[in-house]
């Protein structure tokens, strides 16, 4: 095999769990050529990727199906003479573009009915799988076969010099003592932490000399600035101001990082840094941070996980009720190493 295409993950957070599929891929074939199909929002964690090649432009929004354009898509990825192609996403659509690509061997899991568009197919063991990373990297191997455990952790890269070209893009110098928070959850409010915890903890860091930086997407730059204003003077607000490449590399640049279990962590995680992880309706069974250094907090509640985008309950007491002080007690670990 001289040539695949991996169809990626619609999510930042998965499509990292994903590397250490890409690494096993290229270990067990010298040589290969792995190309990306993704969607632009993912694909400059993709380019960090040391073993990714090129990135094709997905460019069907989330439950699109667009049958005449998968079609003409498949055809110009006919031309680039791929010889297998793995389907992380679980959906029939995903499957569509290998098979409209006339890729010879297409695999994944059997997912949405895919018989017939996935031919190499591996049926989903919960149990013996329990973490994301670890069905991704399943794939790598022939169906039914043993996961060589254990699995390496992903890794961004970010060097030197990527961290001080981003600084200079942006005009910013990195602060003495820094922090960076990450407060928001692409998948829903039952992920976030309360924005005045966010800030109680700013304060209190503040007091010991950091300065907090706070990243996340536009969607998640309205809580930034409740999280500023009730810390006033503590915080920089970065949400939406930055790429995606420029936040791995100013992520890479803190001290430790405090985020609820969203694609930043999992960014954070990949650039090594220490991170104190909160999760309130998702698993740390399922999606932890893989990281040495990372403290996970959860309350363990028995309505949680949940795995709702709002609370069903309506109180959101697995977050509400995990409070700045438990959480300064953590970073005080950072803190002193």
């Amino acid at each position: 095999m001289n040539k695949a295409l991996i169809v990626a993950p619609s999510w930042i957070g998965d499509t990292i769990m994903a590397q250490p599929l890409f690494a096993r891929l290229r270990e067990r074939h010298p040589g290969l050529r792995l190309d990306a199909l993704a969607p632009r929002w993912v694909a400059p964690v993709l380019r960090r990727m040391a073993e990714i090649d090129d990135i094709v432009d997905n460019p069907f929004a989330h439950g699109e199906l667009s049958l005449k354009a998968r079609w003409r898509l498949g055809r110009e990825l006919a031309g680039r003479g791929y010889d297998a192609a793995w389907v992380l996403p679980n959906s029939l659509k995903s499957a569509l573009l290998p098979l409209f690509a006339g890729i010879p061997r297409r695999v994944g899991f059997t997912g949405e009915a895919r018989y017939g568009l996935i031919n190499v197919r591996h049926h989903l063991d919960e149990a013996a799988l329990p973490l994301m990373v670890e069905r991704f990297a399943q794939l790598a191997a022939a169906p039914g076969g043993e996961l060589p455990r254990p699995i390496p952790h992903p890794r961004l890269r970010s060097t030197d010099n990527d961290r001080q070209r981003t600084l200079c893009e942006l005009a910013m110098v990195r602060p003495d003592k820094l922090v960076a928070f990450c407060p928001g959850a692409e998948y829903g409010p039952a992920k976030r932490w309360p924005a005045a915890h966010f800030a109680a903890l700013a304060r209190a860091l503040a007091d010991a000399g950091y300065v907090v930086w706070l990243f996340g997407s536009p969607k998640d730059h309205g809580v930034a600035e409740e999280i500023a204003a009730l810390a006033p003077g503590c915080c920089r607000n970065l949400c939406g101001t930055t790429r995606l490449d420029q936040a791995v590399d100013l992520l890479a640049l803190a001290d430790f990082v405090v985020c609820n279990d969203s694609g930043l962590m999992h960014v954070a995680a990949a650039v090594d840094r220490p991170i104190v992880a909160l999760y309130g309706s998702s698993s740390p069974g399922f999606t932890p941070p893989l990281s040495e250094r990372a403290d996970i907090l959860s309350l363990k509640l028995d309505c949680s996980p949940c795995f709702k985008r709002d609370c069903p309950l309506g109180h959101l007491d697995c977050l509400n009720r995990l409070l700045p002080a438990q959480v300064f007690a953590a970073c005080q670990k950072w803190m002193q190493a």
